[in-house]
């Protein structure tokens, strides 16, 4: 039988992230989107294990491409739930006193906190189509739709979702402003550490287990 996966509890309440996002998109984005990336993931990897077991390779070949995307999008949305915490908490949460390891780096590679979110925001909007802005450590990347990024097994610290799901219901086509907002979201407890460790655990967190050589 193939590993079969599950759809990680949310760490906070559809609500908890108003007014960055709003419960219904967070709503439709959880429950929705990433419930059917959970679902076809586990189809497609039993199809793949009936495939192995007949000896079908041109099935298992026509698979790899569904596996791929939604193996990409399980593991991105569950890394940008982790990634996201209550506006409530941003008192604790700033990223100079909950990270002060990652500010002291950002600082030093960007000049200023505004300058890296201007930075991350200038390529997030430079994304066509659909796709995920990434921090690597302390470099910038972007992947096209549920891709991973190279280097993402040890690099990740940050990860935000720039697919229309993520947040047109309530922006609309204004990228801009949700990248703006979405700040007053980001987990930077996780984040520092992400980047203190760089290792399986910290980056996957409840995936660490599951996640292979990514």
């Amino acid at each position: 039988m193939p590993v079969t996966y599950d759809l990680p509890k949310l760490p906070y309440a559809l609500d908890a992230l108003e007014p960055s996002i709003s419960k219904q998109i967070l709503d439709l984005h959880y429950n929705r989107h990433h419930r059917a990336y959970v679902t076809n993931l586990n189809a497609a990897l039993a199809a793949q294990a009936e495939a192995v077991a007949n000896n079908n390779l041109v099935k298992q070949l026509e698979l790899q491409s569904i596996i791929n995307f939604n193996a990409g999008g399980h593991i991105n949305h569950t890394l940008f739930w982790e990634s996201l915490a209550p506006p409530a908490e941003a008192a604790s949460n700033s990223l100079e006193s909950a990270a002060p390891t990652l500010h002291a780096a950002i600082v030093r590679r960007w000049g200023s906190i505004d300058a890296f979110k201007a930075a991350f925001e200038a390529s997030a909007l430079a994304i066509q189509g659909s796709g995920w802005q990434w921090l690597l450590e302390l470099e910038l990347a972007t992947s096209k739709d549920q891709d991973l990024p190279k280097g993402a097994g040890r690099g990740i610290v940050l990860g935000i979702d720039l697919w229309e799901h993520a947040y047109y219901l309530q922006y609309l086509n204004n990228k801009k402003e949700y990248l703006t907002k979405i700040w007053d979201v980001v987990n930077w407890r996780t984040a520092e550490k992400r980047y203190k460790l760089r290792d399986q655990e910290a980056v996957f967190g409840a995936l660490a287990p599951l996640t292979g050589n990514l």
